[in-house]
């Protein structure tokens, strides 16, 4: 059975060490027992401080970008390094957010994950839908163009040790969440598209989480489905209790 894991995405809220330390004071004692879910917390580069309290406790550090270089005359990126030197060891690619804002495509994010399975990272990767997209019930082609470019050349070892986040695009930020039933057949067709690359035994061992309006109120009924294997949560990951409530529905499921 795949263990469950949720991630919060602080984008670019909670960005100073004090700020994210309040909040992982109050977070820390409501989990420290959920030993059935891995946790993951990821705040701005500006708060990567945070490891140093991080290092007692079952919360992982994760860092939201990464660049493919490690060093060099690239202004405003951040070296996979800098990363590693700050103990993180989770890094989220390829968000809808820096697909869309920043136009990052496929490629590119290819490019960073073969650096960051290089280096160990455990890399958190993105993809999903627009709502036009789902509209016009292209929902399918969107995916399978998303994981054949940014899974390219990826070895079957690899593709073991990544995670997937399944985020409709239109579900991120707006309150809106696509149903227990949407987002299940959302990953039943990834594990289809992992099985075609590599085998049956891959599709299954890959988690795959649900990004898009988790809240402590819909948690749990996305979390019983037996193809979501957590949650990417953002808003909801901004505060203790919301928090701890999301990642207690994933230990609930997870027996």
């Amino acid at each position: 059975m795949r263990k469950p894991i949720v991630g919060g995405n602080w984008k670019m809220n909670r960005g100073t060490p004090e700020n994210a330390r309040e909040m992982l004071d109050e977070l820390i004692p409501k989990v420290k027992e959920m030993k059935d879910v891995d946790i993951v917390i990821a705040p701005p580069f500006t708060a990567l401080s945070v490891a140093s309290i991080l290092k007692v406790t079952n919360i992982k550090l994760g860092a939201q970008n990464m660049f493919y270089e490690e060093k060099g005359a690239y202004t405003g990126e951040i070296s996979p390094l800098f990363l590693r030197s700050l103990d993180v060891e989770y890094v989220i690619l390829g968000h809808s957010e820096r697909r869309n804002i920043f136009n990052e495509s496929n490629e590119l994010i290819n490019k960073k994950l073969k650096v960051a399975l290089s280096m160990d990272f455990i890399p958190i990767v993105c993809i999903g839908e627009h709502l036009e997209e789902r509209k016009a019930g292209k929902t399918k082609n969107v995916i399978k163009e998303q994981m054949e470019g940014t899974f390219k050349e990826i070895t079957k070892k690899e593709m073991e040790e990544i995670i997937i986040a399944y985020e409709p695009i239109w579900a991120i930020g707006t309150g809106e969440t696509a149903t227990p039933e949407q987002a299940e057949d959302a990953h039943i067709y990834v594990r289809e598209i992992l099985t075609e690359k590599y085998n049956d035994n891959t599709a299954n061992r890959v988690r795959i989480q649900y990004g898009g309006s988790v809240k402590p109120h819909n948690a749990k009924k996305l979390f019983e489905k037996d193809n979501i294997d957590g949650g990417l949560v953002g808003g909801a990951s901004l505060e203790a209790d919301s928090f701890a409530s999301i990642i207690k529905a994933a230990q609930e499921t997870s027996n």
